[in-house]
């Protein structure tokens, strides 16, 4: 009998020390995925709160973003005087329509990312867009843009290419110092940063096509990492900015650019088609045969000035499934065509590293005065045959 017992309670101690430990992994496991995976948050119908709304348009606009132009009042130039430039990769495939906040970007940057599809960085600084998505992954040749917004600009991403090789942009962003700092990557940051909504489209799609944040709230982290208008070493973000000159609007009589058409890789879901609008005296967006609207506005999208840079494009032979990652030749120099004021300009691009600004200049190499609003970069291959109507 006392064996017995003395069985019973050593069998009764090891099934409770199974249990604990059984217990402790499977808690402290399902709490790190818990973690990890706290964007994944199923989150509808976030506010859509934006400072904007709260300056006071009736001032005098006086003073110019810096980016494109735009006259604001002394009071909006105080509140983006607080923060840098924020980049964040806002996708366009065809389920992800319509976007949410491209419409109050500075600077717009359009290239083909993989299979025909088009993907856009877009550069918030003087306007806040509210909510913006659905975010997508970084590439390698849209940090080169990014970079030309001071030494550190936030950068907004959901991961990215990782593939060792010349397209690694994750590989990438950590060899610039940025890991951490001002790449505000939602692998790191999470939710109520960043949260996933799947109604937003008002259709079903896939889990890629939800992840969505505001500017706002990416702005509050890049200020929580030390990051203003100055860095932790107390150095200005725009200390060697390069700012484009801008000039009135003139608007052609008779207009000889009413009608552009970038067809990118000829996907009829993608090719761009910009209208001019006389009375406003911009282009408005078509995508895949249709208004490109803004979910938030329920308007159009529109450009001032639309920059198409021609640029070498290959693929990256990294060993990525199919082949899918691009390289696009964006420093150096090449061709561009500039459509503004209902009128074609032939031009050149000049981009020296992946820092410099990229400029650009008319036939007799005075560099190009655009009209003050959103400025629109399509990237397109050496090929790339436009239609000018």
């Amino acid at each position: 009998m006392e064996n017995k017992k003395l069985v019973y309670i050593i069998v009764g101690l090891l099934l409770y020390i199974v249990s604990a430990v059984g217990s402790y992994f499977f808690f402290n496991t399902s709490n790190a995925n818990a973690s990890k995976n706290q964007a994944v948050v199923n989150i509808p119908n976030q506010t859509n709160d934006k400072v904007a709304l709260n300056f006071d348009n009736s001032q005098p606009k006086t003073q110019p973003c810096p980016l494109n132009g735009v006259m604001y009042t002394a009071s909006q130039q105080a509140w983006w005087q607080k923060h840098r430039p924020l980049g964040i990769m806002i996708e366009n495939e065809i389920d992800a329509r319509p976007q949410s906040g491209i419409s109050f970007a500075d600077v717009t940057y359009e290239a083909v990312a993989e299979g025909g599809i088009t993907r856009t960085l877009n550069i918030y600084y003087c306007q806040d867009a509210g909510i913006v998505g659905p975010v997508r992954s970084a590439r390698t040749y849209f940090l080169d843009y990014v970079s030309e917004y001071g030494d550190y600009p936030l950068y907004a991403h959901v991961g990215g290419a990782n593939t060792p090789g010349p397209a690694d942009a994750l590989g990438q962003i950590t060899q610039y110092g940025w890991d951490g700092y001002n790449d505000l990557n939602q692998f790191g940051i999470g939710y109520p940063t960043y949260w996933r909504d799947d109604t937003r489209q008002g259709h079903p799609v896939a889990t890629e096509h939800t992840m969505y944040s505001t500017t706002s709230k990416l702005w509050a982290i890049g200020a929580s990492r030390g990051l203003t208008n100055v860095d932790k070493q107390g150095d200005a973000w725009d200390a060697n900015f390069v700012k484009y000159t801008f000039k009135s609007d003139s608007p052609a009589s008779n207009p000889t650019a009413s009608d552009i058409t970038v067809p990118f890789w000829g996907d009829s879901d993608y090719i761009v088609e910009w209208k001019y609008d006389a009375k406003n005296d911009d282009y408005l967006r078509f995508n895949g045969g249709t208004a490109h609207i803004d979910r938030d506005t329920n308007m159009q999208l529109t450009a001032k000035d639309i920059i198409v840079l021609f640029e070498t494009q290959q693929s990256a032979n990294d060993g990525y499934e199919n082949n899918l990652h691009n390289l696009y030749g964006t420093k150096g120099s090449g061709d561009a065509k500039i459509f503004m004021d209902g009128k074609e300009i032939s031009a050149t691009w000049k981009k020296d590293t992946r820092t410099s600004r990229t400029l650009v200049y008319d036939a007799n190499g005075n560099e190009i005065q655009f009209n003050r609003g959103h400025m629109w970069f399509e990237i397109v291959p050496l090929d790339q045959k436009l239609t000018v109507k």
